[in-house]
């Protein structure tokens, strides 16, 4: 089971507040945990909404609109993607990741999301197609 652990937004990291030494140095702890129990897929800090640009989609159109955004505890600061056996494990994970955000306003939060699996959809062409795509993906690797 694959699940993304995602660090919410906060004012400090919208504001391009870079972590602290104590912080970073918390999760490069967690995240060497996390390879070592061979959980860990991938992971990343990103840019502040200010850099980002989203692409809204209405009526067939495309429509772009650069940040920032509003709502800093509806963004994302970073993930992390972790492969485990089951929900409770992932959970367990999460639990244990350095507080987000530590030493800035003291709020943070991480979100816990399962990914669909290809076989959680019914069988279809489509379907097939993604398999071989993944195939395709993994052989790059």
């Amino acid at each position: 089971m694959k699940f993304m652990m995602i660090v919410k937004a906060s004012k400090e990291s919208e504001a391009g507040v870079m972590p602290s030494e104590a912080l970073l140095s918390a999760m490069g702890k967690y995240n060497e945990e996390l390879m070592k129990a061979g959980v860990l897929l991938d992971l990343a800090g990103l840019q502040p909404s200010s850099k980002g640009t989203r692409i809204k989609f209405s009526g067939g159109k495309r429509t772009i609109v650069d940040g920032p955004f509003t709502e800093a505890k509806e963004l994302i600061a970073g993930y992390w993607i972790i492969q485990v056996k089951s929900r409770e494990e992932a959970l367990e994970w999460a639990k244990r990741a350095p507080a987000p955000h530590e030493g800035q306003d003291g709020e943070g939060e991480i979100e816990l999301r399962q990914f669909f699996e290809l076989d959680d959809f019914a069988p279809s062409e489509a379907v097939d197609r993604h398999r071989e795509l993944g195939k395709k993906l993994e052989a790059k690797k």
